[in-house]
């Protein structure tokens, strides 16, 4: 007797147990690729940091070249500065500017745990052709070295390769 109240399934309707373990593993495999597309790692942090630190090494050699001034650029245990710059690269990147108008303003690391070896410097110019130069940056998960060989501009190499005579 089957009518409108009465809404008996038949024996065999519904999902098994197999159809729902096969669901729930679909459902977290689509979770973890979703979450590996979205998460940050640390070493993209440091390429990222490393991309922008060789635009500002650029950037402040081809000032170096224009004003005919030297241009050091120096690690602190906040972050980096340029020394010697008419116009204060941390200025454009609208870091607070310093009291001490013959002090460059420090520029922090993106990362907190981004690091360069204590007291490292680069020289920038003014001459066109630099010396060979390298800066190892380090955080928890990885290196990246930034490398010149004086003529091309600084460029991303792996941490451990050295840079060729």
């Amino acid at each position: 007797m089957s009518g409108p109240g009465n809404s008996r399934l038949p024996a065999g309707a519904g999902f098994t147990l197999v159809e729902l373990l096969l669901v729930v593993a679909i459902i977290a495999m689509v979770g973890v690729g979703v979450s590996l597309a979205v998460r940050d790692d640390g070493q993209s942090q440091l390429e990222r940091e490393a991309q922008r630190l060789m635009a500002m090494l650029e950037s402040a050699r081809a000032q170096s070249r224009s004003s005919g001034l030297p241009v050091v650029w120096r690690s602190t245990e906040r972050g980096f500065e340029f020394v010697g710059l008419v116009k204060p690269i941390a200025a454009e990147l609208s870091a607070p500017a310093s009291d001490d108008p013959d002090k460059d303003p420090i520029v922090p690391w993106l990362s907190a745990q981004t690091s360069a070896p204590d007291g490292a410097s680069l020289s920038l110019g003014p001459e066109p052709i630099i010396g060979r130069q390298s800066l190892l940056l380090r955080n928890g998960r990885g290196s990246v070295r930034i490398a010149s060989d004086g003529l091309r501009p600084f460029a991303a190499q792996s941490a451990d390769r050295t840079p060729d005579p």
